[in-house]
């Protein structure tokens, strides 16, 4: 996904079972707030530096990486 941005419907995609957000995996939702940091500088990958605040249909609010947002699956 490109840059998601306030309002948008999001899905969150951690495949990795070994990830400790794994459990966030497929879980969808709408982007409250989008974050910055200086991660991106750390890794090199300018994505890292987006912090999305996402409040899943769960009810449960998250904070997920820009590499961790992706288009909502339609129902």
């Amino acid at each position: 996904m490109q840059q998601a941005g306030e309002g948008d419907r999001v899905r969150i995609d951690i495949p990795d079972e070994a990830d400790v957000d794994h459990d966030l995996h497929g879980a969808h939702g709408e982007v409250v707030t989008v974050l910055h940091d200086d991660a991106g500088d750390v890794t090199g990958v300018d994505v890292d530096s987006r912090l999305y605040r996402v409040a899943l249909d769960s009810g449960r609010t998250v904070d997920v990486r820009g590499r961790d947002v992706r288009p909502p699956i339609d129902d």
